[in-house]
């Protein structure tokens, strides 16, 4: 009993990570509707596992049930895209100028391994694989930034930045994305911490190239 119990939650963790990596990725759509049956069908899995896979990803607000209707993706509002555009700049500002001011040589290593996997996917075109990248750079920032409180807080928000990156990556080349972020790697890894804040928080690009903010007025940025 105790292993088909353990199987099981083998199978409810796969199909999690399965639907939230698609999410994130842009793969399944904001917006779309999730249905057991087919979703059971398309992984060859019960739907009593797709039923719990999709209720963790309620838990993580990448998904959202409709009373009598099933699952949504989550779909973003404009103001849920400025809170997130604006936590970002919030988080991974201060971040990078966290990480500038107490540079090491292993921590300059980490950044520039995590900056070249990302020009590694966008030289391949991998739109997925550098939005992925895209994430991980920014989250390596954060860990050398050496605040843990600071990476507690963007890990709560993991998979929505990731999926906003996704989304605000979508209209943009992957060496597009890739080269936007030279320019702050090269600031932290030099020491620059106000330079290093200032390309860290320009950096960061609505989903359309200008959002409005909940007083009417408009925010943009360059790239990711």
């Amino acid at each position: 009993m105790c292993a088909d119990t353990i199987e099981k939650r083998s199978l409810e963790d796969q199909a999690t990570d399965i639907l939230r990596s698609r999410i994130v990725s842009g793969a399944i759509p904001l917006g779309e509707r999730l249905v057991e049956t087919t979703l059971a069908r398309r992984y060859g899995l019960s739907r009593g596992t797709i039923r719990a896979a999709l209720r963790r990803l309620v838990d993580e607000a990448l998904v959202h049930q409709v009373p009598y209707a099933g699952y949504r993706v989550v779909d973003f509002s404009d103001h849920d895209l400025w809170e997130l555009f604006t936590l970002r700049e919030a988080l991974e500002g201060l971040g990078a100028r966290l990480a500038a001011t107490q540079i090491t040589p292993d921590g300059a290593a980490r950044i520039r391994t995590a900056f070249q996997a990302l020009m590694d996917a966008a030289a391949k075109d991998d739109h997925a694989e550098a939005n992925r990248c895209d994430h991980e750079l920014h989250t390596i920032i954060i860990e050398v930034s050496g605040n843990k409180r600071l990476a507690w807080h963007y890990a709560r928000v993991e998979n929505q930045v990731r999926a906003y990156i996704a989304l605000s990556n979508m209209a943009v080349r992957p060496t597009e994305v890739g080269e936007s972020h030279r320019g702050m790697v090269e600031s932290i890894c030099a020491g620059d911490a106000e330079r290093a804040e200032a390309l860290a928080r320009a950096n960061i690009t609505p989903p359309t190239a200008v959002m409005s903010g909940p007083d009417g007025g408009e925010t943009s940025g360059d790239a990711s």
